[in-house]
């Protein structure tokens, strides 16, 4: 480069001018009312999660580092604004029945909505409104999502968590744009959650929650950046795609597209791929629980029926869901099984169905669903779409020698094969369901759906609480 040459914009300055800029009248309608049902998604996920005792662990942990007045999501609990969105992040994830941008490998809304929550209930004396909001989770959920794609699918490669890392990003630019930070600070914010943001799938090793706090860490991170850059603190303009930026690090030569964290800001609006989720499992298993279903019910099969099975999945995914073996021919609790694709396809193939009952402790137990498992060979899958759609290809053995195939390409609930709002809004009913009255779910409906005018943050925040 010349000593003359005029210097070059950073991706992170791209996204600090564009996010600065954005107004709500700027998103298309249709592209507002998806966020709706995905924030709807969310807030269902988090009630529900308060039927199990993680969420409690999450409170007691934070609230022994400090209180607050915050409201929490499904809880009647108050924190701090950041230790409140790490909760909350907490709450949508922690079932890991959430959305995920699949090009992205990454849960976009399970950091994303925690930070615009936290960040608008904060935002100057009197907080932003709930337009303020919908604008601000609709970016975090952009920018998270073009992180996630910039890593091309290696994050998982080498063993880190994209949700973690990519949903810090979208966490800054979310508090960021909500306490009025221009372009600059907007770009700092992002150079400086770059030194937090991480995320390590060891947890899939040996089942422990580390995973379920990942989303809202990066909210909370997000927060702590974005605070640090409102009072000046600097961070690196190259925070992507410099020597030492998050994919040179990261991914270490690994395939990467650096470009993508800024590539059609505005023009095309990534949270219409977001997914929503029809099983409470890992969104690579999908296909495969479909494609055995379908193969159930067309040929009328029970389990003792089948003599084998044989699947087949793409390598990446395929550790996360097929390793270490122990775990997954066997699973030891309901958060193995949810990344086990040899217990999923067993149970369905069993049971006909697979829903929050078939992660209890009998349906863990059952012999014949164990037996069945432990049947199940799993192979590489050279024809697969990955990563740009979750494939599963299912071969089953039959006890008289027929041999019956499937192969769902494209996984269900992808932007090709989305669920519809009237499917979020039924499985929203069944999730808050589970905890919650008529009375409070319709409560929790009524203001997700009315995002977008000039309610106070705070009262929807309120509004969401248990």
């Amino acid at each position: 480069m010349s000593i003359d040459s005029p210097p070059r914009t950073s991706l992170a300055a791209a996204v600090g001018d564009f996010v600065s800029r954005a107004r709500p009248e700027d998103v298309p309608d249709e592209v507002l009312e998806r966020a709706r049902y995905l924030v709807l998604d969310a807030v269902g996920l988090a009630f529900a999660s308060t039927g199990y005792d993680f969420p409690a662990k999450a409170r007691d942990a934070l609230g022994r580092l400090g209180a607050g007045e915050h409201p929490v999501l499904g809880m009647p609990d108050r924190l701090s604004p950041r230790d409140a969105a790490t909760l909350n992040g907490v709450l949508v994830h922690g079932m890991d029945f959430d959305d995920t941008h699949i090009p992205a490998v990454t849960h976009v809304s399970a950091s994303a909505l925690p930070a615009a929550i936290s960040a608008a209930c904060t935002a100057g004396p009197a907080g932003a409104t709930t337009r303020d909001l919908l604008l601000a989770y609709v970016l975090g959920v952009e920018v998270s999502a073009r992180v996630g794609l910039g890593g091309a699918g290696g994050f998982h490669d080498v063993g880190f968590h994209p949700t973690a890392v990519a949903g810090a990003f979208g966490a800054a630019v979310t508090a960021a744009k909500l306490w009025g930070l221009d372009a600059a600070g907007i770009t700092a914010a992002q150079g400086v959650v770059g030194s937090m943001s991480a995320g390590l799938l060891e947890f899939l090793e040996d089942g422990s929650w580390t995973k379920r706090l990942h989303p809202g860490w990066a909210a909370s991170s997000g927060m702590t950046a974005a605070a640090f850059a409102e009072q000046g603190w600097s961070g690196p303009a190259a925070v992507y795609e410099g020597r030492f930026g998050l994919y040179a690090t990261h991914l270490q030569q690994r395939e990467s597209d650096a470009s993508a964290v800024a590539d059609g800001l505005g023009e095309r609006w990534e949270l219409m791929r977001t997914a929503v989720k029809p099983y409470p499992i890992c969104h690579f298993i999908h296909a495969f629980a479909d494609a055995a279903l379908a193969l159930r019910a067309e040929h009328g099969l029970t389990a003792d029926d089948v003599r084998s099975v044989r699947c087949a999945i793409h390598p990446v995914p395929g550790k996360v869901v097929c390793e270490p073996a122990a775990n997954k021919w066997e699973p030891r609790d309901e958060y193995d099984a949810k990344f086990s694709l040899p217990y999923v396809v067993a149970t369905v193939l069993g049971r006909g169905r697979f829903g929050l009952a078939e992660l209890e402790d009998d349906a863990l137990r059952d012999p014949a669903t164990l037996d069945l498992a432990r049947r199940v060979e799993v192979v590489e899958d050279h024809d697969g779409a990955f990563p740009r759609a979750y494939s599963g290809y299912v071969e089953l053995e039959l006890t008289d020698g027929r041999r019956l195939t499937r192969r769902e390409q494209v996984n269900r609930g992808h932007d090709e094969r989305p669920l519809s709002n009237e499917d979020v809004a039924a499985k929203f009913a069944g999730t808050i369901g589970t905890v919650a009255d008529t009375a409070t779910a319709d409560r929790v409906r009524t203001a997700v759906l009315s995002l977008g005018d000039d309610t106070p943050a705070r009262e929807f925040a309120e509004a969401c609480r248990g």
